[in-house]
């Protein structure tokens, strides 16, 4: 494992790019998961059998498994029924919070106002493969039941035996229907649907580079929350930091995927180093180990070492991490100079594993600096927002010089005259 402490002013335009830049891999999968998209739509239900057996290695009898979730909550021990169900009560808490509420207000006579609708359908992709993850089964299950959405179809790949606590977390967060399937073909299957599987109206939730390129693929002919790559972690670290605590937050997040960007920016040399050495100390005791040690040793991560508190913010702004740790003396100051990132760890006491789990916010989360440009999944990803307006005679006729000049002006007549014609009859 090479993973290097370097100053950010050292690193050469090529190392910044790999840093800032890091490729998820998506654009490479188009055209793989383009044929692919193709089979599941001309062929259906025998598409998905043939790649359940190509990619998953596993010979289906059916795709829905719908009634196998029911009660697989009482099917896994109490420990982890309890911790599932305190999870989902966590998540469904915050999340309540977020649904807005319909207004009307009067702007001199004009009553405007905004009413906001859940989708009728939505499928939530629960990724499996090599672990289970009843987290990001509750990440999208349970804020979309909190918007209000009729119907949440999960799709989760295929198993000889899908995990218990994957069905458990299904069963608690209420989801309507359920289908063994994963990869591109499941991205497909729920867009366009299939015999046995509903087209949804939108599509959420993480997974490898084949279904977020197959996410790319089919959006606009249905909607999606956005493109999410490999997992990010950005720990933004002064003198006062715990460097064991932070190598903990490093190699938590690297054993996500080969291709985890785990990065730390510290204002001391001497932490950085300790960070290095904590890593390679803590790091011969993971389970994940070759896919941490990939992890760390790729171009996209390092520890760098800023002049400054300003340098490092200001490399963090660019970065536009999906998990922005902040372990310093004056963490809120810290906030203050960040605007993009998709969820953010204050102080010593708050590991990302944390919001990974069980605070109760959203773990689905832009990568790839999209941050700056969109949030988090929440329930505003379930909604649709509709504006409301009423307009009595005076108000029309206060606006009415205004919207017929602007018709005029844009060579609209019907628009103008769509105004006149009511003045004139007042």
């Amino acid at each position: 494992m090479q993973l290097s402490v370097t100053q950010i002013a050292d690193l050469d335009a090529d190392r910044r790019s790999a840093v800032i830049e890091r490729d998820s891999g998506v654009e490479a999968e188009r055209e793989t998961v383009r044929d692919i998209i193709d089979q599941v739509r001309s062929d259906g239900d025998a598409a998905l059998y043939e790649f359940s057996s190509r990619f998953d290695g596993v010979d289906l009898d059916q795709i829905e498994v719908t009634e196998q979730v029911r009660g697989a909550a009482q099917n896994v021990d109490s420990e982890v029924r309890t911790a599932i169900e305190e999870a989902a009560a966590n998540i469904r808490e915050f999340h309540r919070e977020e649904v807005p509420t319909d207004w009307r207000a009067d702007f001199d006579g004009r009553e405007l106002g905004r009413r906001f609708r859940p989708l009728e359908r939505v499928g939530i992709y629960a990724p499996g493969g090599t672990a289970a993850y009843p987290s990001s089964v509750l990440m999208g299950v349970v804020p979309a039941k909190v918007a209000g959405v009729e119907e949440v179809a999960v799709a989760t790949p295929p198993a000889e035996e899908l995990h218990p606590a994957t069905l458990a977390a299904i069963d608690i967060a209420g989801a309507d229907a359920v289908y063994q399937i994963g990869g591109a073909q499941a991205i497909a299957a729920l867009a366009y649907g299939t015999e046995s599987v509903t087209p949804v109206q939108k599509i959420a939730g993480p997974g490898n580079r084949f279904v977020t390129a197959a996410k790319a693929e089919v959006q606009g002919d249905v909607a999606i929350d956005f493109l999410a790559g490999a997992s990010e972690l950005l720990a933004i670290a002064d003198e006062t930091a715990d460097p064991q605590a932070v190598a903990a937050d490093m190699l938590a997040q690297a054993e996500h995927d080969p291709d985890s960007s785990v990065l730390t920016v510290t204002t001391s040399e001497s932490v950085a180093e300790a960070v290095r050495s904590a890593i390679e100390e803590r790091l011969p005791q993971r389970s994940r180990g070759e896919t941490i040690k990939e992890a760390l040793s790729g171009s996209q991560s390092a520890i760098l070492v800023a002049d400054s508190m300003e340098e490092a913010t200001t490399f963090a702004e660019a970065y536009a991490a999906e998990h922005l740790s902040i372990q310093t003396a004056n963490d809120e100051d810290v906030l203050a100079a960040i605007d993009s990132a998709g969820s953010v760890f204050l102080g010593h006491d708050t590991p990302v594993a944390a919001g990974d789990y069980a605070t109760g916010t959203n773990h689905v989360l832009p990568t790839g600096g999209q941050a700056k440009l969109v949030g988090g999944l929440s329930v505003d990803t379930f909604l649709r927002a509709t504006t409301v307006q009423r307009l009595d005679e005076d108000s029309l006729s206060a606006l009415g010089d205004t919207i017929r000049t602007l018709a005029a002006t844009e060579g609209l007549d019907a628009h103008e005259d769509s105004v006149t014609v009511r003045l004139d009859e007042e």
